[in-house]
This record gives structure tokens, C-alpha cells and sequence, in this order.
């Protein structure tokens, strides 16, 4: 049985530690990725947003709208480093959109 340390941690600790030791980050990473694309891009977008998945540092978006893919195709670069800073550390390397 494990044991219980007198230490007092603060709760982001307790989380982050816990985190880290059944090896979570990758799926909090993706929620986190979801979460910053849908509030950065707004209801305009996110109604032509079918799917959005995180897989090895590239998020792949699917629109619905060849016009609108066209159009934010030319600020990928933007796009990555909203997304980067909006989740707090540099999880999306690159910008799929299909």
C-alpha cells in the first residue's frame, strides 16, 4: 500500500504530477487543442468544422467549405501560433486543413 506523505502540495501540483505519471499529456493535449480552435476561430468556422484531430504535433482540421479551407490555408502560420499561445505551450507544429 502506498504511502501518504505529510507534504502539502498545491492542487496544480497534485494534478500535474498525476498527470504525468500515468502519461496523460498527449490526450489533454488534444482536448486542449479542440478547445483553443473552437474558441480562436468562432461560430463562423467552427459551423463548417466537421473534425479536428491532434496526432504528432499536426492538427488536422476537416471543413466543410472548400472557399473557407482556401481562405484560411494562406494564415497556417497565424493560425499555429494563436493556437500555441491560446493553449499555453507548443503542442500544434503544424496545419492540416482537408
Amino acid at each position: 500500500m502506498a504511502s501518504r506523505g505529510n507534504d502539502n502540495t498545491s492542487m496544480k501540483n497534485a494534478l500535474s504530477a498525476f498527470i504525468q505519471k500515468n502519461k496523460l499529456e498527449k490526450g489533454i493535449d488534444k482536448v486542449d487543442a479542440r478547445e483553443a480552435w473552437a474558441k480562436l476561430m468562432g461560430n463562423g468556422v467552427n459551423n463548417y468544422t466537421t473534425e479536428i484531430e491532434l496526432k504528432f504535433g499536426t492538427l488536422y482540421v476537416a471543413l466543410s467549405s472548400s472557399v473557407l479551407r482556401d481562405e484560411l490555408s494562406m494564415g497556417k502560420s497565424k493560425i499555429v501560433r494563436m493556437l500555441n499561445e491560446e493553449i499555453g505551450k507548443e503542442v500544434v507544429k503544424k496545419l492540416v486543413l482537408r
